[in-house]
């Protein structure tokens, strides 16, 4: 029974996360912070390049930014879902071992994309653009 529970819940956290993860596209890339105007079209976010489109940099800037979003939000997840199989364990040593695990694991996974976001700045920084 509370397993069926626990299973519904994942399935509509998941459906929630896959509707509202076009919404943070746009979201993404005014988080860059600067605006500019290609051909007529103000993007912010994204350098123009020699065609008008933005630039290599700001699409993988942009993609990274995405996949952290949906690691984020799994994680998240993962730590409510963590949360309640330790609430429901009952004292039973194995379930208690698991849900510790899931929610280590899931804090682990944030710990790795704020790293993975640091790295991918980094070098974005330093890669100049081809002129």
């Amino acid at each position: 029974m509370i397993k069926n529970s626990i299973n519904r819940l994942v399935i509509s956290l998941v459906l929630f996360v896959a509707s509202i993860v076009p919404l943070a596209t746009p979201a993404a890339v005014y988080a860059q912070g600067k605006a500019e105007i290609c051909k007529g079209v103000a993007l912010t976010g994204a350098s123009c390049t020699g065609s008008g489109g933005p630039s290599v940099d700001s699409t993988i800037a942009t993609v990274v930014n995405i996949l952290s979003l949906i690691v984020g939000v799994v994680a998240v997840i993962m730590i409510i879902i963590g949360g309640f199989k330790y609430i429901i364990s009952s004292g039973d040593s194995n379930n208690i071992s698991s849900a510790k695990n899931t929610i280590l694991y899931a804090l682990v996974g944030l710990v790795i994309v704020a790293i993975a976001q640091v790295i991918v700045r980094f070098v974005l920084n330093q890669v100049d653009p081809v002129t």
